[in-house]
């Protein structure tokens, strides 16, 4: 294993065999050599605006602004981007340096399937052969996702190891680079080893670019908050790039509280883990009691990852970004808010980072402005959604029938007293 550079404070690094080191020298020389060649700069901003359709807006949304009764809230539409989120602008940039190294396949790990899917696209665009590895539970979540790969022409591979989600997904196709050296691995999140965080920061970057011109235009000044959900980090690198030095702009990333913060069914990596290696860098994550990485959860395939972006790891230890996490239930409750409000629907991602905002936005003056990035759209997790509320709509259902079939009980009416009265509960749905 090895040591090099590509640090953030004490997180980051390169901890990797030898072979995969060799390729991440050559793939480092290749984006020093190129990320700022005018020719290299104009060929990536051509598809950023003609194949992906940016800039996308920076909509003030004024139904959700006057519903939460606060500061103005912005929406950078990140789901406007062509296939529906952030993914293609580090896509198209990878896409972009694999051409230039003489690379014909590439392979990449995907969690919610937007960066599988985005890989997939590129992949198509340029001729390549593509292979996307994403965990089996994350398959059977996101099957549209899937039949969106394979109809562009990828190989969508089940990884059935682990908990069968976003971690397992990045082994695998790690393994799978392991196995063809001739490949490229485009990797969808800023994490991994250097120089990976770095060149997903410099291709994300254009969130941020664009929606501090755009405020600035809309409203001749700077936001008070830049809020964003955090898996692996690379939507919250990209939305808060350019506020980083304005120290006015507070920047507060959002992660999966999952079942909440007191059970183990959560990907809250800053608020809950601790530092480590794990995937190739030294970064914040959830170790269970025997040092090895925990399993994570969260009702979105895309933030139950349980480590997190070295440069994430330094904001937070520099006091730079404020990471707090949101429920499941929040979540959930910030999309259908949102959906009615403004008629957006927004990713279950994405939604994390509106819950944060429909906390915050009553408690601050009306002058004051939120930006939120809204990092996909929602159509890839409308099953998920339905089947959630089905199942909290028969919970609630099932605990207010016993809790009133009890009552009926005149006399002593604890269950192990009914059971032995011959007493029985039937529940008719």
């Amino acid at each position: 294993m090895t040591e090099t550079k590509g640090y953030f404070g004490q997180f980051g690094g390169s901890f990797v065999p030898e072979p995969i080191q060799n390729l991440l020298d050559q793939l480092e020389a290749t984006f020093e050599q190129y990320k700022n060649d005018p020719e290299f700069i104009a060929e990536y901003k051509h598809y950023l605006k003609d194949y992906s359709g940016r800039e996308t807006p920076l909509y003030f949304a004024e139904s959700l602004t006057e519903h939460l009764g606060g500061a103005k809230i912005y929406l950078k539409r990140e789901d406007l981007n062509h296939l529906g989120s952030h993914k293609l602008n580090n896509v198209l940039g990878q896409i972009l340096l694999a051409k230039r190294m003489g690379k014909t396949r590439v392979i990449a790990e995907t969690g919610a399937g937007q960066h599988g899917v985005a890989t997939a696209a590129a992949a198509a665009k340029f001729g390549m052969a593509c292979d996307v590895y994403m965990g089996a539970e994350d398959v059977e979540r996101q099957r549209l996702n899937v039949f969106r790969m394979e109809m562009m022409g990828a190989t969508v591979h089940a990884v059935e190891t682990g908990t069968k989600t976003l971690k397992d997904a990045v082994d695998a196709a790690f393994g799978a680079w392991m196995a063809d050296l001739d490949a490229f691995y485009v990797l969808g999140s800023a994490v991994g080893p250097h120089p990976y965080p770095t060149i997903v920061h410099e291709f994300q970057k254009v969130i941020s670019e664009e929606s501090k011109r755009q405020i600035l235009e809309k409203e001749g000044r700077l936001p008070d908050y830049v809020i964003a959900c955090v898996g692996g980090g690379s939507n919250a690198i990209g939305a808060f790039s350019q506020y980083v030095g304005d120290e006015e702009v507070k920047l507060v990333g959002v992660e999966a509280a999952g079942h909440g913060l007191d059970t183990d069914q959560h990907a809250a990596t800053m608020t809950k883990g601790t530092v480590g290696v794990v995937d190739g860098m030294k970064t914040y994550a959830v170790f269970g009691e025997d040092g090895k990485v925990a399993p994570v959860y969260s009702i979105s395939a895309g933030l139950d990852y349980p480590g997190v972006g070295p440069e994430h790891a330094f904001f937070k230890d520099s006091g730079r970004v404020e990471y707090v996490a949101a429920t499941d239930d929040e979540a959930v409750q910030a999309l259908l808010l949102l959906s009615k409000t403004e008629g957006i629907l927004p990713a279950i991602e994405s939604s994390h980072a509106i819950a944060e905002a429909v906390k915050r936005a009553p408690q601050l003056d009306k002058d004051k402005i939120i930006i939120i990035n809204v990092s996909g759209r929602g159509d890839k997790d409308v099953v998920a959604i339905a089947d959630y509320l089905e199942a909290k709509s028969y919970k609630t259902k099932q605990s207010y029938l016993l809790k009133h079939c009890k009552k009926r009980v005149k006399h002593d009416n604890s269950e192990k007293d009914m059971e032995r009265k011959g007493i029985r509960v039937f529940f008719f749905f």
